[in-house]
C-alpha cells in the first residue's frame, strides 16, 4: 500500500512587491540604473491613484541607492513621472539619512528645505498627481518640531483634492500626530477615527485605526526596552475598544469592499494589519476571513513588531485551519 504523502507545509509569501510583477521588473531595473521600464510602468499605471502610490513608493525606495531618478529626470525633464519619482527619492533618502544618524539626531534643514522644493517642483509638473503631497506628508516629520499647522494642513487638503481617500497620505499624517513624532496618542487616535468615520463604503481608510494601534505599541515598547514588560500591556490588542474597532473595520472596508475580486498588490500591506489585529484581539471569524483572502501574502509590517513575521503569520493561520 502506498504511502500517504504528507501536505506541504504553508510558506508564507513576504515578497514586497506582493505579486506585481511588472513593478518587480522595474525595480530591478532601477537597481542597475535603467530608467526606461519604470518610465513605461508608470506611464501604464495611470490615474489608478492607489496602485500608483503604491509603486512609487517602492520604486523611489530601490532608486534610493542608484543615480536612476536623477538620470531619467535629466533625460527628460518635461516628463512629470520623473519629477514626481524624484521627488519620492529625495524624501527616501532624507528618511535614510535620519536612521543613519539616530533618533534624537536632527536632519540638516537645507536637506529637508531640498526635500520640500523637489515635491513642490514634481507637484507643479504632474498637478493631478497625489502622490508629491505625499512626499510632503512624510517629509514634514522629520523638521525638528514638525511644520506649521497651516502649512501641514495645506498639504493635506492638496492631497484630498486630488484623491479623497488616499490611505497612504493619510497614514503619514496619522504618524505625524502620533507619540513617536509631533503629537499624543490621543491626537493620532482621534485623526484615525476621524479619517476612518468619513471613509466611504468599501474604503480602506478605516484600517488607520489599526496602524494606530501598532503605533501605540511601538512607542511604550520602546520606551520599555530594557526595563521589563508595562503593566496592562498584553491587553493593548484585545481591550473592549480594540475588539470593537476591528469588527468595525471589517464592516467598513471588508463588508463593502467586492469580494468577487482577487487582492491587488497595493491591498496586501493594509489587510496585514487588519489580520494581525484581528488575530491577537481574539476576533477569529474577521481574521480567517482577512488571512483567507490574503491566501500566502504576508508583509513583515507590522507581524515584525510583535515577533517572528513567518512564525506568526503561519500560526495564527493554522490555528484557523486555513492549511
Amino acid at each position: 500500500m502506498a504511502a500517504r504523502r504528507r501536505p506541504a507545509r504553508f510558506v508564507p509569501d513576504f515578497d514586497p512587491d506582493h505579486g506585481d510583477r511588472p513593478l518587480t521588473a522595474a525595480r530591478q531595473d532601477m537597481v542597475i540604473g535603467r530608467w526606461q521600464g519604470v518610465r513605461d510602468l508608470l506611464r501604464a499605471t495611470g490615474t489608478d491613484w492607489a496602485r500608483r502610490t503604491h509603486r512609487l513608493r517602492l520604486l523611489s525606495h530601490a532608486a534610493a541607492d542608484s543615480s536612476a531618478a536623477e538620470s531619467w529626470r535629466a533625460a527628460e525633464p518635461d516628463d512629470p513621472d520623473a519629477a514626481v519619482l524624484r521627488a519620492a527619492t529625495v524624501v527616501v533618502r532624507v528618511f535614510n539619512e535620519a536612521i543613519a544618524i539616530g533618533r534624537g539626531s536632527a536632519v540638516d534643514r537645507g536637506r529637508l528645505d531640498a526635500a520640500v522644493e523637489a515635491c513642490l517642483q514634481a507637484a507643479e509638473a504632474a498637478p493631478g498627481d497625489p502622490m508629491p503631497w505625499v512626499s510632503l506628508l512624510t517629509v514634514a516629520r522629520l523638521y525638528e518640531g514638525g511644520v506649521a499647522r497651516g502649512e501641514l494642513r495645506h498639504w493635506f487638503d492638496e492631497l484630498r483634492r486630488r484623491d479623497p481617500y488616499n490611505l497612504e497620505g493619510h497614514a503619514q499624517v496619522m504618524r505625524y500626530w502620533s507619540a513617536r513624532w509631533h503629537g499624543t496618542h490621543g491626537a493620532m487616535y482621534d485623526f484615525a477615527r476621524n479619517a476612518a468615520g468619513i471613509a466611504p463604503p468599501g474604503s480602506p481608510l478605516p484600517v488607520l485605526v489599526q496602524m494606530a494601534r501598532v503605533e501605540e505599541y511601538r512607542y511604550i515598547a520602546d520606551a520599555a526596552r530594557g526595563r521589563g514588560p508595562v503593566r496592562g500591556f498584553d491587553q493593548h490588542w484585545k481591550h473592549e475598544l480594540a475588539v470593537t474597532e476591528v469588527r468595525r473595520t471589517a464592516e467598513r472596508w471588508i463588508d463593502d469592499r467586492d469580494t468577487g475580486r482577487p487582492v491587488a498588490p497595493e491591498e496586501v500591506a493594509d489587510l496585514n494589519y487588519l489580520a494581525h489585529a484581528a488575530c491577537y484581539a481574539g476576533e477569529h471569524v474577521v481574521a480567517g476571513r482577512v488571512l483567507g483572502m490574503l491566501g500566502a501574502w504576508a508583509a513583515w509590517v507590522p507581524w515584525a513588531y510583535t515577533g517572528d513575521p513567518e512564525e506568526q503569520f503561519t500560526r495564527f493561520r493554522e490555528g484557523l485551519d486555513l492549511g
